[in-house]
């Protein structure tokens, strides 16, 4: 279960993080659940996980991890 966000307001950089782990954790259920599908022979149900949820979460993945930085800013100019 992805859980709810806190009441009042976050910093941005908080909300992309958390965004960022719910589309990983859509990510880890939906695979497991792709496996399966193969595993039983559900060849449909393993392509519509895999075209439209796998996919589709891997490049919000991908967009938002590019937005994540794991070190503070520094300005062309030398100051923070």
């Amino acid at each position: 279960m992805i859980p709810r966000p806190p009441r009042g307001r976050e910093e941005v950089p908080v909300q992309i993080s958390r965004l960022l782990h719910a589309h990983e954790m859509i990510l880890l259920e939906a695979r497991s659940m792709a496996r399966q599908a193969s595993k039983d022979g559900d060849d449909g149900t393993n392509d519509l996980l895999v075209s439209d949820i796998i996919r589709t979460n891997e490049l919000q993945v991908w967009f938002l991890s590019e937005h994540v930085v794991d070190v503070p800013l520094v300005r062309a100019d030398g100051n923070k």
